[in-house]
Protein backbone atom coordinates (compact mmCIF):
# COMPACT_ATOMS: atom_id res chain seq x y z
CA UNK A 1 0.00 0.00 0.00
CA UNK A 2 1.70 3.16 -1.18
CA UNK A 3 -1.13 5.12 -2.72
CA UNK A 4 -3.30 7.65 -0.95
CA UNK A 5 -5.64 10.13 -2.60
CA UNK A 6 -3.81 13.41 -3.07
CA UNK A 7 -5.30 16.52 -1.54
CA UNK A 8 -5.96 18.08 -4.94
CA UNK A 9 -7.95 15.02 -6.05
CA UNK A 10 -9.95 14.73 -2.85
CA UNK A 11 -13.53 15.87 -2.53
CA UNK A 12 -13.45 19.67 -2.09
CA UNK A 13 -16.00 22.21 -0.91
CA UNK A 14 -15.71 24.04 -4.24
CA UNK A 15 -16.71 20.90 -6.11
CA UNK A 16 -19.47 20.15 -3.62
CA UNK A 17 -21.04 23.56 -4.18
CA UNK A 18 -20.60 23.96 -7.93
CA UNK A 19 -20.07 20.54 -9.55
CA UNK A 20 -22.82 19.44 -11.90
CA UNK A 21 -24.40 22.88 -12.02
CA UNK A 22 -23.69 24.73 -15.24
CA UNK A 23 -25.68 27.80 -14.30
CA UNK A 24 -28.66 29.09 -16.20
CA UNK A 25 -31.25 27.38 -14.01
CA UNK A 26 -34.88 27.84 -14.95
CA UNK A 27 -36.21 31.28 -14.02
CA UNK A 28 -32.65 32.44 -13.24
CA UNK A 29 -32.83 30.73 -9.84
CA UNK A 30 -29.62 30.37 -7.86
CA UNK A 31 -30.56 26.97 -6.47
CA UNK A 32 -31.47 23.94 -8.56
CA UNK A 33 -35.21 23.90 -9.31
CA UNK A 34 -37.35 20.89 -8.40
CA UNK A 35 -38.74 19.35 -11.59
CA UNK A 36 -41.89 17.99 -9.93
CA UNK A 37 -43.46 16.16 -12.84
CA UNK A 38 -44.15 12.59 -13.85
CA UNK A 39 -44.32 13.20 -17.60
CA UNK A 40 -42.29 15.19 -20.13
CA UNK A 41 -44.25 16.25 -23.20
CA UNK A 42 -43.18 16.46 -26.84
CA UNK A 43 -43.50 19.63 -28.90
CA UNK A 44 -44.65 17.67 -31.94
CA UNK A 45 -44.40 14.29 -33.64
CA UNK A 46 -40.97 15.15 -35.06
CA UNK A 47 -39.72 15.43 -31.46
CA UNK A 48 -41.18 12.00 -30.75
CA UNK A 49 -39.34 10.60 -33.75
CA UNK A 50 -36.06 12.18 -32.62
CA UNK A 51 -36.51 10.60 -29.20
CA UNK A 52 -37.36 7.05 -30.28
CA UNK A 53 -34.61 7.06 -32.91
CA UNK A 54 -32.00 8.05 -30.34
CA UNK A 55 -31.24 11.42 -31.91
CA UNK A 56 -32.51 13.15 -28.75
CA UNK A 57 -31.40 12.29 -25.22
CA UNK A 58 -34.34 14.03 -23.58
CA UNK A 59 -36.60 12.55 -20.89
CA UNK A 60 -40.08 11.19 -21.48
CA UNK A 61 -41.22 9.67 -18.17
CA UNK A 62 -40.26 10.19 -14.53
CA UNK A 63 -39.29 6.58 -13.82
CA UNK A 64 -36.28 7.04 -16.09
CA UNK A 65 -35.08 10.20 -14.40
CA UNK A 66 -35.66 13.90 -13.92
CA UNK A 67 -33.58 17.08 -14.38
CA UNK A 68 -33.08 17.69 -10.65
CA UNK A 69 -31.80 14.15 -10.20
CA UNK A 70 -29.45 14.46 -13.17
CA UNK A 71 -27.75 17.50 -11.65
CA UNK A 72 -27.29 15.63 -8.37
CA UNK A 73 -25.83 12.68 -10.28
CA UNK A 74 -23.30 14.88 -12.09
CA UNK A 75 -22.30 16.42 -8.78
CA UNK A 76 -21.77 13.01 -7.16
CA UNK A 77 -19.80 11.71 -10.13
CA UNK A 78 -17.38 14.61 -9.89
CA UNK A 79 -16.96 14.20 -6.13
CA UNK A 80 -16.09 10.51 -6.61
CA UNK A 81 -13.87 11.13 -9.63
CA UNK A 82 -16.20 8.93 -11.70
CA UNK A 83 -17.37 9.11 -15.29
CA UNK A 84 -20.96 8.76 -14.22
CA UNK A 85 -23.24 8.25 -11.23
CA UNK A 86 -26.80 7.06 -10.66
CA UNK A 87 -29.20 7.89 -7.86
CA UNK A 88 -31.76 5.50 -6.39
CA UNK A 89 -34.67 5.64 -3.99
CA UNK A 90 -32.54 4.04 -1.24
CA UNK A 91 -29.10 2.63 -0.58
CA UNK A 92 -30.45 -0.91 -0.83
CA UNK A 93 -32.08 -0.10 -4.15
CA UNK A 94 -28.62 0.94 -5.36
CA UNK A 95 -27.14 -2.33 -4.08
CA UNK A 96 -29.80 -4.67 -5.41
CA UNK A 97 -30.14 -3.00 -8.82
CA UNK A 98 -26.36 -2.94 -9.27
CA UNK A 99 -25.92 -6.62 -8.44
CA UNK A 100 -28.88 -7.71 -10.55
CA UNK A 101 -27.40 -5.74 -13.41
CA UNK A 102 -23.99 -7.41 -13.06
CA UNK A 103 -24.95 -11.01 -12.28
CA UNK A 104 -26.86 -13.68 -14.18
CA UNK A 105 -27.95 -17.24 -13.44
CA UNK A 106 -24.90 -19.49 -13.08
CA UNK A 107 -22.62 -16.69 -11.92
CA UNK A 108 -20.89 -16.51 -8.54
CA UNK A 109 -20.20 -13.61 -6.17
CA UNK A 110 -17.82 -13.27 -3.23
CA UNK A 111 -18.76 -11.04 -0.31
CA UNK A 112 -16.93 -10.17 2.91
CA UNK A 113 -18.66 -11.46 6.03
CA UNK A 114 -19.05 -8.09 7.75
CA UNK A 115 -20.58 -6.30 4.77
CA UNK A 116 -23.82 -4.45 5.47
CA UNK A 117 -26.17 -7.13 6.72
CA UNK A 118 -29.04 -6.36 4.32
CA UNK A 119 -26.59 -6.61 1.42
CA UNK A 120 -25.45 -9.95 2.84
CA UNK A 121 -29.06 -11.13 3.20
CA UNK A 122 -29.83 -10.15 -0.38
CA UNK A 123 -26.82 -12.10 -1.65
CA UNK A 124 -27.43 -15.14 0.52
CA UNK A 125 -31.22 -15.42 0.31
CA UNK A 126 -32.47 -13.65 -2.81
CA UNK A 127 -29.71 -14.03 -5.38
CA UNK A 128 -29.96 -17.76 -4.71
CA UNK A 129 -33.47 -17.68 -6.20
CA UNK A 130 -31.95 -16.48 -9.48
CA UNK A 131 -29.35 -19.25 -9.56
CA UNK A 132 -26.52 -17.00 -8.37
CA UNK A 133 -24.23 -18.46 -5.70
CA UNK A 134 -22.46 -16.43 -3.01
CA UNK A 135 -19.39 -17.25 -0.93
CA UNK A 136 -18.68 -15.34 2.28
CA UNK A 137 -15.06 -14.71 3.31
CA UNK A 138 -13.63 -13.08 6.44
CA UNK A 139 -12.94 -9.39 5.93
CA UNK A 140 -9.22 -8.72 5.66
CA UNK A 141 -8.29 -12.35 4.90
CA UNK A 142 -6.98 -11.94 1.36
CA UNK A 143 -5.82 -15.55 1.19
CA UNK A 144 -9.38 -16.74 1.83
CA UNK A 145 -10.58 -14.23 -0.72
CA UNK A 146 -8.25 -15.71 -3.32
CA UNK A 147 -9.34 -19.25 -2.43
CA UNK A 148 -13.01 -18.32 -2.77
CA UNK A 149 -12.66 -17.16 -6.37
CA UNK A 150 -14.14 -19.48 -8.97
CA UNK A 151 -14.20 -19.70 -12.74
CA UNK A 152 -17.68 -18.14 -12.75
CA UNK A 153 -16.99 -15.43 -10.14
CA UNK A 154 -18.05 -12.08 -11.54
CA UNK A 155 -18.21 -9.72 -8.56
CA UNK A 156 -16.39 -9.16 -5.26
CA UNK A 157 -18.51 -7.16 -2.81
CA UNK A 158 -17.10 -5.44 0.26
CA UNK A 159 -17.72 -2.53 2.59
CA UNK A 160 -14.95 -0.27 3.88
CA UNK A 161 -15.00 0.86 6.60
CA UNK A 162 -17.54 -1.65 7.86
CA UNK A 163 -20.54 -1.28 10.13
CA UNK A 164 -20.21 -1.39 13.12
CA UNK A 165 -16.59 -2.42 13.77
CA UNK A 166 -14.99 -0.02 11.27
CA UNK A 167 -12.80 -2.63 9.61
CA UNK A 168 -10.90 -1.23 6.62
CA UNK A 169 -10.22 -3.28 3.51
CA UNK A 170 -6.92 -2.92 1.67
CA UNK A 171 -8.50 -1.89 -1.61
CA UNK A 172 -5.40 -2.54 -3.71
CA UNK A 173 -5.24 -6.13 -2.46
CA UNK A 174 -8.93 -6.72 -3.11
CA UNK A 175 -8.63 -5.31 -6.63
CA UNK A 176 -5.51 -7.40 -7.34
CA UNK A 177 -7.31 -10.63 -6.40
CA UNK A 178 -10.36 -9.71 -8.45
CA UNK A 179 -8.36 -8.66 -11.51
CA UNK A 180 -6.39 -11.90 -11.48
CA UNK A 181 -9.72 -13.74 -11.67
CA UNK A 182 -11.45 -11.42 -14.17
CA UNK A 183 -13.99 -10.19 -11.62
CA UNK A 184 -15.30 -6.71 -10.82
CA UNK A 185 -15.05 -5.04 -7.41
CA UNK A 186 -18.00 -3.22 -5.81
CA UNK A 187 -17.24 -1.25 -2.62
CA UNK A 188 -19.82 0.19 -0.24
CA UNK A 189 -18.08 3.40 0.81
CA UNK A 190 -20.92 4.90 2.84
CA UNK A 191 -18.90 5.20 6.06
CA UNK A 192 -15.86 6.64 4.29
CA UNK A 193 -17.58 9.13 1.94
CA UNK A 194 -15.75 10.76 -0.99
CA UNK A 195 -14.05 13.12 1.47
CA UNK A 196 -12.19 10.34 3.24
CA UNK A 197 -11.76 7.70 0.54
CA UNK A 198 -12.05 7.50 -3.25
CA UNK A 199 -12.08 3.79 -4.12
CA UNK A 200 -12.04 4.32 -7.89
CA UNK A 201 -8.50 5.70 -7.58
CA UNK A 202 -7.44 2.29 -6.26
CA UNK A 203 -8.92 0.39 -9.19
CA UNK A 204 -12.33 -0.40 -7.71
CA UNK A 205 -14.96 -0.72 -10.45
CA UNK A 206 -18.05 0.64 -8.72
CA UNK A 207 -18.65 2.64 -5.53
CA UNK A 208 -21.95 2.50 -3.68
CA UNK A 209 -23.29 4.93 -1.08
CA UNK A 210 -26.29 5.14 1.13
CA UNK A 211 -26.76 8.83 0.36
CA UNK A 212 -29.18 8.90 3.28
CA UNK A 213 -26.18 9.21 5.55
CA UNK A 214 -23.32 11.71 5.17
CA UNK A 215 -24.08 12.89 1.64
CA UNK A 216 -27.59 14.03 2.59
CA UNK A 217 -26.42 14.77 6.09
CA UNK A 218 -29.63 16.05 7.67
CA UNK A 219 -31.59 12.89 8.52
CA UNK A 220 -34.38 13.98 6.18
CA UNK A 221 -34.04 11.89 3.01
CA UNK A 222 -33.60 8.33 1.80
CA UNK A 223 -31.37 7.79 -1.24
CA UNK A 224 -28.68 5.56 -2.70
CA UNK A 225 -25.95 6.09 -5.28
CA UNK A 226 -23.57 4.13 -7.47
CA UNK A 227 -20.63 5.69 -9.32
CA UNK A 228 -18.07 4.37 -11.77
CA UNK A 229 -17.08 4.12 -15.45
CA UNK A 230 -19.73 5.00 -18.03
CA UNK A 231 -20.19 1.51 -19.58
CA UNK A 232 -20.88 -0.15 -16.24
CA UNK A 233 -23.09 2.64 -14.93
CA UNK A 234 -25.05 2.79 -18.20
CA UNK A 235 -25.87 -0.91 -17.98
CA UNK A 236 -27.12 -0.46 -14.40
CA UNK A 237 -29.18 2.54 -15.51
CA UNK A 238 -31.13 0.27 -17.86
CA UNK A 239 -31.98 -2.01 -14.93
CA UNK A 240 -33.02 0.95 -12.79
CA UNK A 241 -35.51 1.96 -15.48
CA UNK A 242 -37.05 -1.50 -15.35
CA UNK A 243 -36.96 -2.06 -11.58
CA UNK A 244 -38.13 1.49 -10.90
CA UNK A 245 -35.94 2.50 -7.96
CA UNK A 246 -35.39 6.08 -9.14
CA UNK A 247 -35.06 8.93 -6.64
CA UNK A 248 -37.88 11.49 -6.62
CA UNK A 249 -37.21 15.14 -7.61
CA UNK A 250 -37.73 16.66 -4.16
CA UNK A 251 -35.40 14.12 -2.54
CA UNK A 252 -32.79 14.87 -5.23
CA UNK A 253 -33.13 18.58 -4.41
CA UNK A 254 -32.57 17.88 -0.70
CA UNK A 255 -29.53 15.80 -1.58
CA UNK A 256 -28.03 18.62 -3.66
CA UNK A 257 -28.59 20.98 -0.74
CA UNK A 258 -26.94 18.55 1.67
CA UNK A 259 -23.92 17.93 -0.56
CA UNK A 260 -23.10 21.64 -0.67
CA UNK A 261 -22.11 21.54 3.02
CA UNK A 262 -20.99 17.89 3.05
CA UNK A 263 -17.17 18.47 3.11
CA UNK A 264 -17.54 20.99 5.93
CA UNK A 265 -19.67 18.61 7.96
CA UNK A 266 -17.41 15.66 7.29
CA UNK A 267 -14.29 17.53 8.39
CA UNK A 268 -16.02 18.40 11.67
CA UNK A 269 -17.27 14.85 12.18
CA UNK A 270 -13.84 13.37 11.44
CA UNK A 271 -12.30 15.64 14.07
CA UNK A 272 -14.97 15.04 16.70
CA UNK A 273 -15.05 11.27 16.24
CA UNK A 274 -11.26 11.03 16.65
CA UNK A 275 -11.45 13.13 19.83
CA UNK A 276 -14.24 10.92 21.21
CA UNK A 277 -12.37 7.72 20.33
CA UNK A 278 -9.22 8.97 22.07
CA UNK A 279 -11.26 9.93 25.12
CA UNK A 280 -12.91 6.51 25.31
CA UNK A 281 -9.76 4.43 24.85
CA UNK A 282 -8.50 3.25 28.21
CA UNK A 283 -11.39 4.89 30.03
CA UNK A 284 -12.83 3.00 33.03
CA UNK A 285 -16.06 1.35 31.94
CA UNK A 286 -14.91 0.92 28.32
CA UNK A 287 -13.51 -2.46 27.31
CA UNK A 288 -12.57 -1.79 23.67
CA UNK A 289 -12.87 1.03 21.14
CA UNK A 290 -13.25 0.44 17.39
CA UNK A 291 -12.05 3.41 15.33
CA UNK A 292 -9.53 3.24 12.46
CA UNK A 293 -7.95 6.52 13.54
CA UNK A 294 -6.60 4.84 16.70
CA UNK A 295 -3.27 3.05 16.51
CA UNK A 296 -4.86 0.18 18.45
CA UNK A 297 -7.25 -0.56 15.58
CA UNK A 298 -6.06 -3.61 13.61
CA UNK A 299 -6.43 -1.77 10.29
CA UNK A 300 -5.00 1.58 11.36
CA UNK A 301 -2.03 1.35 9.00
CA UNK A 302 -4.22 0.62 5.98
CA UNK A 303 -6.62 3.40 6.95
CA UNK A 304 -3.79 5.88 7.44
CA UNK A 305 -2.36 5.15 4.00
CA UNK A 306 -5.65 4.81 2.15
CA UNK A 307 -7.91 7.44 3.70
CA UNK A 308 -7.87 11.20 4.21
CA UNK A 309 -9.91 10.96 7.40
CA UNK A 310 -11.38 8.22 9.57
CA UNK A 311 -15.09 8.98 9.60
CA UNK A 312 -17.75 10.09 12.03
CA UNK A 313 -18.65 6.78 13.70
CA UNK A 314 -17.04 5.38 16.85
CA UNK A 315 -18.03 1.94 18.13
CA UNK A 316 -17.08 0.57 21.54
CA UNK A 317 -17.72 -2.27 23.94
CA UNK A 318 -18.63 -1.22 27.45
CA UNK A 319 -17.27 -3.09 30.45
CA UNK A 320 -20.83 -3.94 31.49
CA UNK A 321 -23.72 -6.30 30.95
CA UNK A 322 -26.88 -5.61 28.95
CA UNK A 323 -28.57 -3.77 31.81
CA UNK A 324 -25.52 -1.57 32.34
CA UNK A 325 -25.35 -0.79 28.64
CA UNK A 326 -29.03 0.21 28.60
CA UNK A 327 -28.43 2.43 31.62
CA UNK A 328 -25.52 4.10 29.80
CA UNK A 329 -27.66 4.79 26.73
CA UNK A 330 -30.50 6.21 28.83
CA UNK A 331 -28.07 8.48 30.69
CA UNK A 332 -26.84 10.15 27.49
CA UNK A 333 -28.53 13.52 26.98
CA UNK A 334 -27.31 14.83 23.60
CA UNK A 335 -27.55 11.95 21.10
CA UNK A 336 -30.86 10.40 20.15
CA UNK A 337 -31.18 6.61 20.08
CA UNK A 338 -31.77 5.43 16.52
CA UNK A 339 -30.74 3.16 13.68
CA UNK A 340 -29.21 5.64 11.24
CA UNK A 341 -26.05 7.76 11.15
CA UNK A 342 -24.22 10.51 9.32
CA UNK A 343 -26.49 13.49 10.02
CA UNK A 344 -25.89 16.78 11.81
CA UNK A 345 -27.49 15.35 14.95
CA UNK A 346 -25.53 12.77 16.92
CA UNK A 347 -27.23 9.37 17.02
CA UNK A 348 -26.31 6.44 19.24
CA UNK A 349 -27.30 2.89 18.38
CA UNK A 350 -27.34 -0.40 20.26
CA UNK A 351 -26.81 -2.88 17.40
CA UNK A 352 -27.90 -6.03 19.21
CA UNK A 353 -31.37 -4.67 20.06
CA UNK A 354 -31.91 -2.24 17.18
CA UNK A 355 -30.32 -3.77 14.07
CA UNK A 356 -29.83 -7.45 14.98
CA UNK A 357 -32.82 -7.99 17.28
CA UNK A 358 -34.21 -10.84 15.16
CA UNK A 359 -31.04 -12.93 15.60
CA UNK A 360 -30.44 -15.30 18.50
CA UNK A 361 -27.98 -13.94 21.04
CA UNK A 362 -25.42 -16.67 20.32
CA UNK A 363 -25.56 -15.89 16.61
CA UNK A 364 -25.09 -12.17 17.25
CA UNK A 365 -22.10 -12.78 19.49
CA UNK A 366 -20.56 -15.07 16.87
CA UNK A 367 -20.37 -12.13 14.44
CA UNK A 368 -19.10 -9.68 17.07
CA UNK A 369 -22.41 -8.03 18.01
CA UNK A 370 -22.23 -8.22 21.79
CA UNK A 371 -24.81 -6.92 24.26
CA UNK A 372 -22.25 -4.31 25.32
CA UNK A 373 -21.53 -2.91 21.83
CA UNK A 374 -22.47 0.73 21.23
CA UNK A 375 -22.23 2.60 17.91
CA UNK A 376 -21.94 6.37 18.24
CA UNK A 377 -22.42 8.54 15.13
CA UNK A 378 -21.21 12.02 15.97
CA UNK A 379 -23.00 15.01 14.55
CA UNK A 380 -21.72 18.57 14.29
CA UNK A 381 -22.24 19.48 17.95
CA UNK A 382 -19.22 20.72 19.91
CA UNK A 383 -16.85 17.86 20.68
CA UNK A 384 -16.41 19.00 24.29
CA UNK A 385 -20.15 18.76 24.90
CA UNK A 386 -20.39 15.26 23.45
CA UNK A 387 -17.41 14.05 25.45
CA UNK A 388 -18.75 15.58 28.68
CA UNK A 389 -22.08 13.88 28.05
CA UNK A 390 -20.41 10.48 27.50
CA UNK A 391 -18.27 10.99 30.61
CA UNK A 392 -21.38 11.53 32.74
CA UNK A 393 -23.09 8.50 31.22
CA UNK A 394 -20.09 6.29 31.98
CA UNK A 395 -20.64 6.94 35.68
CA UNK A 396 -23.41 4.31 35.64
CA UNK A 397 -20.94 1.58 34.58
Amino acid sequence: MDKKPSSDSACSSTRAVHAGENGGHWGHSLTVPIAQTSTYVFENTAAVDDFVSGRSARLDYGRYGNPTQQIAERKLAELEGADSALLFSSGMSAVTTTLLGMLSSGYHAVITDDCYRKTAQFCEQMLKKFGIATTFVPAGDYGRLESAMQENTRVVIAESPTNPHLNVMDLEKVVAVARANRAKVVIDSTFATPVNQRPLEFGVDLVIHSATKYLGGHNDLIAGAVAGPEPLVSAIKDYRGILGGVIDPHCAYLLIRGIKTFPLRMARQNETALALARFLEGRPGVRQVYYPGLESHPHHRVAREQMNGYGGVVSFDLDADLAGTMAFLDRLEIPCIGASLGGVESIVSHPSTISYYEMEREDRIAIGISDELVRYSVGVEDAEDLIRDVERALEVI
